[in-house]
């Protein structure tokens, strides 16, 4: 029934396992991955006529994760998995894009590949053993697709570098970093890093490719021996069509981008296309001789801009906008903007506007993330929203899509390095980044914005972060790297390089590469020219803030960190909350009991903050001898006057420690609902607290007894 091929290799100290032939065997490729007790399957399926009128590769990449994996039921009500959460989204990005470079140029057939976790082991992320399972379903799939790539994980931990550091490995990890490639070439990285030089990403990227290595053999060989026919396509030569469109367009796109503007850039471009249009393009009734096809001219209007855009550059190393390869546009940024944010920037770049707002929360505002791993708070949220208006554009709003996922995770990692801990600064931070323009590296906006923003807010930042984007011209042996990179530059360029970091390191890498790979050379460069144009922002950025603001703003929460013992956290919260509650109801303040001891007070009031302190200290703190209390009279007895003097608790002031004379009867002196002064004698031989008043002044709470024993002047 079966026709089964399996290969496995030792790698990263465990063995990877790849296996087809047993499950889903109507897919167009199948095959089942395992590493430790992970396990992923992936499928790939074509159509086989090409979608029409479609002018891109129409490519889907799914992975999902299964609670069944972990053993675990999903939470809710329906009891099963719904919409993709941000993990699943963002390992959906990681697969497609080295993927998608490698199929044949002008392959417009449908093609979806997906891959489910099975298996979790919790220790061995699913996210780079689902890459490799995509990488050889593909490979044995037949498709038109010039791999296999491998995938592999580096961690840094003290010094050197690990590949595929389990999920707990990585908390000790000054490196998260994620390459895939081919046999020949680095394709996509990925990374999260604590302030690391370009060198130490360097080694890690060269690392990873050379780790990766024996992945692809592996997925060759069993190609060798599995693999389905390669389909019979041939990329299409428009060559032909390209003549008759530059005959017709080519100065007129040459004058387009002549214009430094954007918006006039576009418009003459629009113009452009609509005269080549009216002058070749085809029509359903009529005579179509000579003419072209209309999503064949789409394709070759591309790839004559393109090839202007990129010979120009090649040819004089000026670009679009006038500038050289390596200077950064003007940088604008302002803080404060917004007068009842907790903290707001406005960063300005060429073309390219965030507006990045921080609001601080308590720990009530956390969120809780449900992973296959287990369930966890975040404390520090980044949103990345991307409105049709920033570039011109009527569109749809109200959802979130896979692009502003993405890049507002790459802004979330740069700018986690420099974040404070939880004990010097105890709040939820979530910043908003919004779009307002975009000309090229939003994302990098945001990640300027954000560290202005938060600093703004008077979060305490170890140092600020910028982050550029590098772009690529590569034709044969020439290239031009460039710096600050424009939506145009990006469209029609090779790499899309973005660098975030500090003044002493890098805090995130990520590259996509639109090419069969770059070398470990162009990379060098791109780093060292990325790091010059990062001082610059930093030195603009540097006009508007250096750190963060001494205090918060007016309209942000205060919070205060105390801790108590765990055994004391009872008393604190009560039967059923009742006493958290009341503390909550009489003092204003948000209390936040964590299972540690640690206890989180939040108010705009510090009068608030300071009550809920000292009831909780009351609680669960205990008396010491020798210490005068103010407390209230809450019994009077024919023996003296109970009195309620640290929290709940109560003590007798017996009838001949009720003043410094011989007191007939307690009411003589007392009743209920007085304040009065007390000091704690001690305890007696059953633990009950024995008050004095006599000892202490009741009008200013003095200790009589230090003033007797004090020597005269």
């Amino acid at each position: 029934m079966f026709n089964i091929t399996k290969k496995s290799i030792e790698w990263g100290g465990r063995t990877l396992t790849l296996e087809t032939g047993r499950i889903a065997r109507q897919a167009g490729g199948a095959v089942m991955a395992t590493y430790g007790d992970t396990v992923v399957l992936a499928t790939v399926v074509a159509d086989k006529q090409p979608k029409p009128n479609l002018d891109f590769f129409p490519l889907t990449v799914n992975y999902q994760e299964k609670t069944y994996a972990a053993g675990k039921i999903p939470g809710g009500f329906f009891k099963r998995e719904g919409r993709p959460g941000e993990k699943e989204t963002l390992t959906c990005r990681l697969i497609d894009r080295p993927i998608r470079p490698l199929f044949a140029k002008g392959f417009k057939n449908e093609t979806q590949v997906i891959t489910t976790v099975m298996s979790h082991d919790l220790e061995n992320d699913p996210d780079i053993l689902a890459m490799v399972a995509a990488s050889a379903a593909l490979t044995i799939s037949g498709v038109p697709f010039s791999g296999p790539i491998g995938g592999a994980r580096v961690g840094f931990i003290e010094g050197e570098y690990v590949l595929n550091p389990q999920i707990d490995e990585l908390q000790e990890s000054k490196l998260n970093l994620i390459v895939a490639g081919t046999k020949d070439a680095v394709l996509m990285v990925e990374s999260e890093a604590e302030e690391l030089s370009e060198e130490v990403m360097l080694g890690a990227v060269m690392y990873g490719h050379e780790q990766m290595q024996p992945v692809i053999d592996m997925i060759k060989e069993m190609a060798s021996e599995c693999a389905k026919p390669s389909w019979d396509f041939v990329s299409p030569d428009y060559s032909a069509e390209y003549e008759k469109v530059a005959a017709v367009i080519e100065a007129d796109v040459r004058a387009a981008y002549g214009n430094k503007e954007k918006a006039v850039r576009s418009a003459a471009l629009s113009e452009a296309r609509a005269k080549v249009t009216e002058a070749l393009g085809a029509t359903e009734d009529g005579d179509n001789e000579g003419k072209v096809d209309g999503k064949i001219l789409g394709t070759v209007f591309k790839q004559l801009e393109s090839n202007i855009v990129r010979n120009d550059i090649l040819d004089t190393g000026t670009r679009i906008d006038g500038r050289d390869t390596k200077t950064v546009r003007p940088i604008e940024c302002q803080v404060g903007i917004l007068p009842r944010a907790h903290g707001a920037a406005l960063f300005t770049r060429g073309e390219t506007q965030s507006i990045v707002v921080t609001t601080l929360g308590t720990g009530d505002d956390e969120q809780f993330i449900d992973a296959l791993e287990g369930t966890y708070k975040e404390t520090f949220l980044l949103h990345y929203n991307f409105p049709p208006y920033s570039v011109g554009e009527t569109g749809r709003t109200g959802f979130t899509s896979r692009r502003e996922t993405g890049h507002g995770k790459l802004a979330w990692r740069a700018l986690r390095a420099v974040m404070p801990g939880p004990m010097e600064f105890p709040y939820t931070i979530r910043i908003v980044s919004e779009i307002t323009e975009s000309n090229g590296s939003s994302s990098m906006a945001t990640v300027c914005g954000g560290s202005l923003s938060m600093m703004d807010a008077g979060v305490p930042l170890k140092r600020p972060v910028a982050g550029i984007a590098m772009g690529l011209i590569k034709e044969g042996e020439r290239f031009a790297v460039l710096s600050d990179i424009l939506g145009d530059e990006d469209h029609l360029g090779d790499m899309d390089f973005k660098v975030a970091g500090t003044s002493e390191g890098i805090t995130s890498l990520q590259m996509d590469i639109k090419i069969t790979g770059i070398t470990r050379e162009i990379m060098e460069i791109a780093l060292d020219q990325a790091k010059g144009g990062r001082e610059h922002i930093l030195g603009e950025m540097a006009k508007a803030l250096t750190g963060g603001r001494d205090e918060l703003g007016a309209y942000a929460p205060r919070i205060e960190v105390m801790t108590i013992p765990v055994d004391k956290i009872r008393d604190v919260i009560g039967t059923g909350g009742k006493v958290i509650r009341e503390i909550v109801a009489e003092t204003g303040a948000k209390v936040d009991v964590s299972d540690d001891g640690t206890i989180k007070l939040a108010s705009p009031d510090l009068a608030s903050i300071e009550a809920a302190r000292k009831w909780i200290h009351s609680l669960t703190a205990e008396p010491e001898e020798g210490v005068i209390y103010e407390g209230t009279v809450v019994k009077v007895v024919d023996f003296g006057a109970f009195v309620n003097f640290f929290g709940p608790k109560d003590g007798l002031v017996h009838i001949s420690q009720l003043a410094a004379q011989r007191v007939a009867q307690t009411s003589d002196v007392v009743k209920e609902g007085d304040k009065v002064w007390v000091k704690l004698l001690g305890f007696d031989d059953r633990g009950k607290v024995r008050l004095s008043m006599k000892v202490v002044d009741q009008e200013t709470g003095a200790d009589l007894e230090a003033k007797e024993s004090e020597p005269a002047e």
